[in-house]
């Protein structure tokens, strides 16, 4: 047994209270949401345009393309960090383009049955600086969600759904922080 004088039980018992309260700080963040309003973004950028998404997946996937640009509005909106406007009078520009929306089995259990299905959805995404006339970045974000089988319509449609939405939470965190 090692005893502890006063001084080294004070110690220890800081470390303690410092180790509980990042923690519980980790904890905190992770299950929050949260906003990269004030985030890095230059000064001379104040408004973004973001048109419709262009559909490239080949999928024919109906109301994709405006599912996506619909969620993106809605993410810069809330994010506050840029205000979203008519492309003529915008400081930048946020061009998606639907690449890929694969529907794949992710689970097959004994005897080959499908138990769960993966969609991912691709999106090539140009953000570009309008008033300095430069792109920011070229790049191509991608994000699943699975459904069960055996819902093949509304667990389909809200797989979809939730991959546009980390999707779309994905590019607004690059565009705003990835200064």
């Amino acid at each position: 047994m090692i005893l502890l004088n006063r001084k080294n039980k004070m110690l220890l018992i800081a470390v303690l209270n410092l180790l509980f309260v990042g923690l519980f700080a980790i904890n905190f963040t992770s299950c929050c949401a949260y906003s990269f309003t004030g985030a890095s973004v230059p000064e001379h950028l104040k408004t973004i345009a973001i048109p419709i998404a262009d559909d490239r997946s080949g999928s024919g996937e109906p109301g994709l393309r405006e599912d996506l640009t619909q969620t993106l509005i809605e993410k810069f909106i809330n994010d506050n960090t840029l205000q979203v406007s008519e492309r003529t009078s915008a400081n930048a520009l946020l061009e998606c383009s639907i690449v890929s929306l694969n529907d794949a089995p992710a689970i097959v259990s004994a005897g080959e049955d499908i138990t769960s299905r993966r969609i991912t959805i691709g999106v090539r995404v140009i953000y570009r600086d309008l008033v300095k006339r430069l792109t920011v970045f070229e790049k191509t974000f991608s994000n699943y969600s699975v459904y069960p089988a055996s819902d093949p319509i509304n667990g389909r449609q809200s797989a979809i759904d939730a991959a546009i939405e980390l999707i779309s939470e994905d590019i607004l965190l690059d565009t705003v922080s990835g200064w």
